[in-house]
């Protein structure tokens, strides 16, 4: 096994990336100059139909400025009826991860369809006089029809990357749109064909790979298996649907990997190497773009005249329309979520508006008669959107598998998954060629996602953050433990589920112990921002996975890893204490794929070879977050493309580095303690009283007996990015932010850090308010708040912080920290918190300052 392979990409990319890096094409200021030479010319992917065009033209002459602005509202259904469709025409409604018909997580495929149907019959009632315009409805139907119940769940994009296999993927997209279409919807806001620079970014599993040429090949067949191919009599008819390219553009390469942040990156990188898909997705007829929340060099995309309008529709031939993202539009300089001409002007043509669409609406609409919006982009807007609905076959309600049972999660799809499940699966360790083993063994299962599906699924699966769910929440599917234990059994073997991994001399009929264990365990479920990180090692500061490793190999039981996770991550511990090491990825729903590959079959043959290829590269050490070939200092652990069959000789036998080097290299990161949701090893409590601590659910309201202290997830700039805090004052208490084993935070102390946060307050503070640190039983350090906090203004978010020198003064011994922060109140208030951080070199800037 060669490991200093990389993609196939090869030489002609790493000329185009180091050209792009030697001329950036950096303007003033730093200000990109752009240059549409950068990008190829592309043909619009359908030939002009001219039938076509002549009745679109006889429809929008018959439209009204208000018919008009309605096409270019998609709002969700939450916050919509079909009443309202007919009465404001809207264009487009949508389903958000998590929500369903009448609030009905278990609504069965017959009631999306019939809502779908009322929402049909709302937009094409002419009563009013109007021009009956079929509405299209959207969701996110990334992995598999992931939002409804009973679906088939695909493994998500990263480990599809994996597999190497383009048929596959178009079959994917092909059984993908069988089961939307079974319930009505008409469109899917997939693929995502982001190209990914830094694995901290929470979105990393939605994108195939780091290699721009995967990316690519992936995005043509993806979208040829959703829409169908282009010309085709069925080409988005019948059992298709219509596809959706996105996030346009440059979503993978934000600075940080933060989510909606900045892409800095010169134009021909942005063209060669983020746009890659989209050179792909576009000749391949894909009818929809979404516009990114990102930015680039500071401009957002949802208002980028430039790479919407000049290249995308221009010079890239796009003929389809551009549809934003949840709100993206309020991020534009001006605009707000209820008003945003420019975005319209930009090049955007349907605004996805959840809940303020009727304010978006009434101002739209004044924009346009106001001139501020030209009629001439609004008809062009209106133009792309019929022109989509009409190819769609949306006016003759084309839909051959509305309502048809023996689709949704059948067994053919069910088997297209477990097939990508085995060749998503990527080797990376195998001592002694154990893998794989004998199936008629005394198998120890444990690890808290060995039978735990809503691990397994990741985000985007029934909830937006793939949370909340149960094993009831999936019918027809296989855990990895289930598929195990299928196998095992069935060749006279015994597979037992020990998640803490504990067993006894009575646990296994025939032997005191197990012959092998195999451990399956990796990262929580989570969605776009929440998954941000500021480090990619795995449970730093809580090693409890690696603690189960080492129990068992101090048994002298040999232990398989099966690694879940939704990015590569530093992961040298625990494969240190692993015979074998596989990385699974999400899954999806067919587990049992997984135990194919694992296991022999009854003779000892190898049943499915590994077959996976990392798509992405592999860290050596912490500091290794932006790691693709081609760039300098490329030491990966393992390269991209590395993969290892079951016969090759394991390149990682001898002991890694368990230094991570996070200080070695640079400075200091921030360390996050609540960034959108508690980051590891931090969680939320509620501390009320003498009550035992109460643990605070991400999406739903957490409280004591008696509601004295109430905590609640709320937006700040995003959704449920931030907490708001309740007090009411039946006795002293508060939230907390604690590990479950002490924390060494001295170096940030040395550093002269400080506890920074955005704080809203909604209700004067007139009692006494403290920030408390705690350090073991004897160790408490208390920073009174109050004064400083009354200063602020009631009722907009403001920044905070604390210099760690004030906690320090008050007894903290900061390497030995049990909470980070811990807010109590004696009285009744109300307050949000939102971005809590340790920032190095913070404290000189600090709001409470105290003197080291």
């Amino acid at each position: 096994m060669n490991l200093s392979s990389v993609s196939v990409w090869g030489a002609l990319l790493a000329c185009l990336i180091f050209s792009a890096c030697e001329n950036k094409d950096i303007g003033v200021d730093g200000v990109s100059v752009t240059n549409i030479e950068n990008w190829p010319k592309l043909s619009p992917a359908l030939p002009l139909d001219v039938a076509l065009e002549n009745k679109i033209s006889h429809l929008i002459v018959q439209m009204s400025d208000e018919e008009k602005v309605g096409q270019m509202i998609q709002a969700e259904i939450k916050y919509v009826t079909p009443d309202d469709v007919k009465t404001y025409h809207l264009g487009s409604v949508l389903n958000g991860g998590g929500t369903y018909p009448n609030n009905d997580k278990f609504a069965s495929p017959k009631g999306w369809l019939a809502l779908s149907e009322a929402f049909y019959s709302a937009s094409m009632d002419t009563s009013d006089g109007g021009v009956a315009i079929p509405i299209i409805w959207g969701s996110d139907a990334v992995h598999g029809h992931n939002n409804i119940v009973g679906a088939t769940l695909f493994p998500h994009n990263i480990g599809l990357g994996a597999a190497r296999d383009k048929d596959l993927i178009f079959r994917i997209g092909k059984a993908t749109a069988r089961e939307v279409s079974v319930t009505g919807v008409d469109w899917t806001f997939a693929p995502t064909i982001a190209v990914v620079r830094d694995d901290r970014w929470g979105r990393t599993y939605e994108s195939y790979s780091e290699d721009p040429a995967i990316v690519a090949e992936y995005a043509e067949a993806m979208v040829e298996g959703l829409q169908g191919i282009k010309n085709s009599v069925d080409f988005l008819k019948g059992e298709h649907l219509v596809g959706t390219a996105k996030h346009f553009v440059g979503d993978g390469g934000t600075v940080r990997g933060i989510d909606r942040g900045n892409n800095t990156v010169p134009e021909l990188e942005l063209a060669e190497v983020h746009a890659a898909g989209y050179l792909t997705a576009l000749p391949a007829g894909v009818q929809t773009v979404m516009a990114s929340f990102n930015s680039w060099n500071g401009i957002r995309l949802h208002g980028h005249k430039y790479l919407l309008t000049n290249v995308l529709k221009e010079r890239l031939g796009f003929d389809g329309f551009v549809v934003g993202d949840w709100n993206g539009h309020r991020f534009v300089p001006g605009c707000s979520v209820d008003s945003c001409a420019a975005a319209i002007n930009a090049g955007l043509d349907m605004f996805m508006v959840p809940s303020d669409w009727k304010a978006l609406y009434k101002n739209t609409l004044a924009q346009v008669r106001s001139g501020e919006i030209d009629t001439q982009r609004l008809d062009d807007a209106v133009r792309r959107i019929l022109r989509v609905k009409i190819r769609a076959g949306l006016f003759e309600r084309q839909r051959s598998l509305a309502g048809k049972s023996g689709v949704l999660g059948n067994t053919e799809h069910r088997a297209i998954a477990r097939e990508a499940v085995r060749k998503s699966l990527v080797l990376l360790k195998n001592e002694e060629q154990i893998l794989p083993l004998r199936s008629d063994q005394n198998v120890l299962v444990v690890g808290d996602a060995a039978d735990n599906l809503s691990k397994q699924t990741g985000g985007w699966t029934i909830s937006w953050q793939g949370t909340g769910n149960s094993r009831r929440d999936f019918p027809g599917a296989t855990s990895i433990f289930e598929g195990i234990s299928q196998v095992v059994e069935a060749a006279g073997g015994q597979a037992v589920l020990s998640e803490d991994g504990s067993f006894s001399i009575n646990t296994f009929l025939n032997a005191k112990r197990p012959q092998v264990a195999i451990a399956v365990y990796g990262e929580e479920p989570y969605a776009e921002w929440h998954g941000d990180l500021a480090n990619i090692e795995y449970q730093m500061g809580d090693k409890r996975d690696l603690a189960l490793l080492n129990q068992l190999r101090e048994q002298g039981i040999p232990v398989v890893s099966i690694f879940l996770s939704g990015r590569p991550l530093w992961i040298n511990k625990e494969m240190n204490a692993s015979n074998a090491f596989v990385a699974a990825w999400l899954p999806g729903s067919e587990g049992a794929g997984i135990a194919d590959v694992l296991f022999r079959s009854d003779l000892g043959q190898v049943r499915y070879e590994f077959t996976g290829k990392l798509p992405f590269s592999w860290p050596m050490y912490t500091h290794q977050t932006v790691l693709n070939p081609y760039h300098d200092d490329y030491k990966p652990l393992f390269p991209l493309g590395y993969g290892m069959g079951s016969h090759d000789s394991s390149p990682v036998n001898l002991k890694l580095t368990e230094v991570s080097e996070t200080y070695a290299k640079g400075k200091l990161e921030d360390a996050w303690l609540m960034v959108s949701r508690p980051r590891s090893p931090w969680s939320l409590y509620i501390r009320d009283g003498e009550s035992p601590l109460i643990s605070v659910s991400s999406n739903r309201v957490s409280s004591g007996a008696d509601e004295n202290i109430l905590v609640s997830s709320i937006d700040m700039e995003s959704q449920e990015d931030a907490r708001l805090i309740q007090w009411r004052g039946l006795r002293p208490g508060g939230i907390q932010l604690s590990a479950d084993s002490d924390q060494d935070l001295s170096r940030y102390l040395k550093e002269d850090a400080a506890l920074t946060l955005d704080v809203r307050i909604d209700q004067p503070v007139i009692s006494p308010l403290t920030a408390v640190m705690d350090c073991g039983e004897e160790c408490i350090a208390r920073v009174p708040l109050q004064s400083s906090l009354q200063s602020l203004p009631v009722g907009s978010w403001e920044h905070f912080s604390i210099d760690l020198q004030c906690f320090a003064q008050q007894g903290a011994d900061f390497t030995n920290i049990s909470s980070a922060l811990r807010l109590e109140s004696e009285g009744p208030l109300t307050l949000a918190l939102a971005n809590i951080k340790l920032v190095p070199e913070a404290a000189a800037s600090a709001v409470v300052k105290c003197e080291g």
